[in-house]
């Protein structure tokens, strides 16, 4: 057994019991590889393992990774960076999900570019649940009005919310933003928006953010390794 896929077993295994410990079970929460600053190569190996969801944080590793495993089809590509306006026709063309929608102006921009041969982007709102000024994400009490202009994009189907907490944070600070995240989703629920999707929880709170109700972990250093981001887009 190669390393990777004896790690990725292992965050199977760590899904698995923080699901069972939540009163879940494992099928309900979706597993995305985050393969940022890593080769196409590692992504076909873990491909090869069985997984299929992989995410990328930098437009130009999402564009030449797609490329490089054309012959992966049933591969799916998640964006799960910061977005600017100038790069969304890319993401737009290659992605099927995108986490990380923060204003209007992008999603108008991803509706307008998505291809008409291919189905609606698969959309997450990101919030800002920590309240952090440096971190991106629309602030809470403006998501509904968000999520509301996003439902009227023809090529976009909102799917639900995205956070990345502070990782300063304490357990009940986590735990507290995680559930900011869970309630938004059940306020907009109730105004009608059939939301599925919680993309929240990492390598090391993921069990915390499935107690909470995540139904998508992002892990890449579980399972990748430690990155090396020197030089990296930004």
């Amino acid at each position: 057994m190669t390393t990777i896929f004896t790690a990725w077993q292992g965050v199977q295994r760590r899904i698995a019991s923080a699901a069972t410990t939540s009163g879940r079970t494992a099928n309900e929460i979706t597993l995305l590889a985050v393969s940022k600053t890593f080769p196409a190569e590692a992504v076909r190996e873990l491909y090869l393992c069985g997984q299929r969801e992989f995410g990328e944080n930098y437009v130009s590793e999402l564009q030449a990774k797609a490329h490089a495993l054309q012959d992966c089809p049933d591969l799916v590509w998640h964006f799960i960076g910061p977005l600017q306006s100038n790069k969304t026709r890319i993401v737009a063309a290659t992605a099927a999900w995108v986490h990380s929608i923060d204003r209007l102006k992008i999603a108008e921009r991803l509706s307008e570019q998505r291809p008409a041969h291919l189905p609606p982007l698969q959309a997450c709102i990101q919030v800002n649940v920590s309240g952090e000024s440096s971190k991106s994400g629309v602030e809470p009490g403006a998501t509904i009005e968000l999520a509301k202009a996003i439902c009227h994009l023809p090529n976009l189907a909102l799917r639900g919310m995205m956070c990345i907490p502070d990782p300063a944070a304490n357990t009940q600070q986590l735990a507290a933003q995680f559930r900011m995240l869970r309630n938004l989703q059940q306020q907009l629920r109730a105004e009608g928006l059939p939301l599925d999707t919680l993309s929240m929880g990492m390598s090391s709170d993921l069990e915390l953010a499935i107690a909470e109700g995540s139904t998508l972990v992002r892990v890449g250093t579980a399972i990748f390794g430690a990155r090396n981001t020197k030089g990296q887009e930004q």
